[in-house]
């Protein structure tokens, strides 16, 4: 058994002072509030629990930096997507694995205890199969295990370079896969993520643009009830597309074709109607939001006030990993509808302060759409905790929400202490445990 004592807690129920959990098999068995710590017991100053991360492509976090030059005609998303393109194709499984580690450490660094990991990059680099169809998404998994960051693991279905069922181009030919091959991949990953505690599997059929209505009622009939995750709506290029091929803009043809509910995860969504907000909020879906890839990229905005406002569900990603920063990604998305609502605490709501809210609906909207075995720190779920260290300045004189606010949008990076994970140490003092060997791995792979 562990035992771990903290000042202040944020539990399921609401902020507690002098709390102690008992940790057993990776499971909080039990909380007890206001009292002394135990003699055995790990001192801290303030818990919270550990954020999910609901979008990622690891691989890409090779990329950050490394895309800032202006091309001759103007850079967009789709100049990004080439340089990405070329990546995936130097890259090996080894490499692959070694970059996810820095990344997936980088997460829990930051806060983010459970990633979805959309993951693409299926074959060698001209487009052969492995001998095991999941050879990169075992090696993901196993990278997830070893650096301690639980996992809801979603293969991705790739067919088509555009809606209407076009041809897949050369430069896609890693992600290209048929329904059999499909159907062999995700067998293979679940037969992997069993043998790992907080490892499981969803589906994700990568856009519209890849996948056409039939193969996506296959797609979703694989699921078996676990996740669904889709990228949709995230440049206008697509929405119009969507609009001349299926007679109908992205998330409207999903919704209405499709039995979308509360397993689904709608990735990015940017550009939407009134309508289609409704449409979205009735159907229980998550919006999945990516605010630093969405600016980096110039996606756009999406209207998360209104959506909020209309009782929507949603979570964050870090997407590309352009920058993995689970208190950015909270800062950048309220500062988004600040700017272009010209107002203030804008995603507050319940009389509760901005980083509280955005901080519970990122952890509600996060574990939905990763089906997570529970969120929030209460007796029954993972150990997922992070601490924040109370000795630096932006924590100063604050208790309750105002210590959210103080690490979303006063603070600098280090705030986060430690960070445990199914009872798991794997943070202290701000740095991953097996940073040093993971950072000569990611340095290997990127050379």
């Amino acid at each position: 058994m562990t035992r771990l004592w903290f000042d202040q807690a944020l539990l399921s129920s609401g902020w507690a002072r002098q709390v102690e959990f008992a940790i057993e098999g990776g499971t909080i068995t039990s909380v007890t509030v206001e009292t002394p710590p135990s003699p055995d017991a790990e001192r801290h100053a303030i818990a919270l629990p550990g954020l999910p991360n609901l979008h990622s492509h690891a691989f890409q976090r090779a990329a950050a930096g490394r895309t800032g030059r202006r091309g001759p005609g103007g850079d967009s998303f789709w100049t990004w997507r080439t340089e990405i393109y070329r990546l995936a194709q130097t890259l090996t499984p080894e490499a692959i694995g070694a970059i996810a580690g820095l990344a997936y450490a980088e997460k829990l660094e930051s806060g983010f205890t459970h990633v979805g990991e959309f993951h693409y990059v299926h074959h060698q680099a001209d487009g052969a199969a492995y001998d095991n169809p999941a050879e990169i998404a075992a090696r993901l998994i196993d990278v997830a295990e070893d650096v301690g960051i639980d996992m809801t693991l979603l293969p991705v279905f790739y067919a088509h370079s555009d809606v209407g069922g076009a041809a897949p181009r050369p430069e896609q030919a890693r992600f290209v896969s048929s329904l059999d091959l499909y159907a062999d991949l995700l067998a293979a990953c679940r037969q992997r993520a069993a043998r790992t505690a907080g490892v499981q599997v969803g589906v994700a059929p990568h856009s519209l643009r890849a996948v056409t209505p039939d193969e996506l009622t296959a797609v979703i009939a694989l699921a078996q009830g676990g996740p669904v995750h889709i990228h949709v709506a995230e440049q206008m290029a697509e929405v119009a597309r969507c609009e001349a091929v299926l007679g109908a803009r992205p998330v409207a043809w999903l919704l209405a074709n499709n039995n979308v509910d509360a397993r689904w995860c709608l990735v990015h969504a940017t550009h939407i109607t009134a309508p289609e907000l409704g449409a979205i909020v009735s159907s229980g879906a998550v919006a999945g939001l990516c605010p630093i890839t969405e600016a980096d990229l110039g996606d756009g905005l999406f209207p998360a006030a209104a959506f909020s406002q209309a009782g929507g569900v949603w979570g964050v990603g870090s997407d590309s990993n352009v920058l993995i920063d689970a208190a950015a990604e909270l800062r950048w998305l309220e500062y988004g509808q600040r700017l272009v609502n010209q107002g203030r605490n804008i995603l507050a709501t319940g009389g509760r302060s901005t980083g509280r809210s955005v901080f519970d609906a990122a952890l509600r909207g996060g574990a939905q759409a990763l089906a997570a075995d529970a969120h929030g720190l209460e007796v029954g779920a993972p150990a997922n905790l992070i601490s924040l260290d109370q000795g630096d300045p932006a924590l100063w004189g604050r208790a309750g929400d105002d210590l959210l606010d103080g690490w979303i949008f006063a603070a600098r990076t280090g705030v986060i202490d430690c960070v445990w994970t199914r009872g798991r140490l794997v943070v202290r003092n701000g740095r991953h445990l097996s940073r040093p060997h993971l950072e000569a791995a990611f340095k290997r792979a990127v050379a």
